[in-house]
């Protein structure tokens, strides 16, 4: 029986070692295979939007929906992978996906110290 395709499609930068961990992580918790998990840190690699805007933020594209990214990008994962659905479905509430994108922000400033620790 041929695999269902992907009903999201992630982009992470691969030449981020915090990056790569996290991934690594999704993609032993997507047993089912639905992601497609597309590294954009080399420059062959296929970008829908601007490379830049995808290195700065995590994006993700549920399948016949818009990109999304930040919190609603892992929201989107989360309910991927059935494990996690019960969190991305509770992010599809207004008020928790602003809370989610606040702890994204404050991570995001965070992050190029933690990217330096883990080189």
């Amino acid at each position: 029986m041929p695999a269902a395709p992907a009903v999201l499609t992630v982009w992470f930068d691969g030449a981020c070692p915090l990056c790569r961990r996290e991934i690594a992580l999704f993609r032993r918790l997507d047993r089912r295979g639905a992601i497609r998990f597309e590294d954009i840190s080399t420059q062959t690699a296929e970008c829908p939007i601007d490379r830049a805007q995808l290195l700065a933020r995590f994006h993700a594209q549920e399948r016949g929906q818009p990109i999304v990214s930040g919190a609603a990008a892992f929201a989107a994962m989360w309910r991927a992978i059935p494990l996690l659905r019960p969190l991305g479905e509770l992010a599809r509430l207004p008020l928790l996906l602003w809370a989610f994108e606040q702890a994204y922000l404050g991570f995001l400033k965070i992050r190029p110290s933690l990217q330096r620790r883990l080189r």
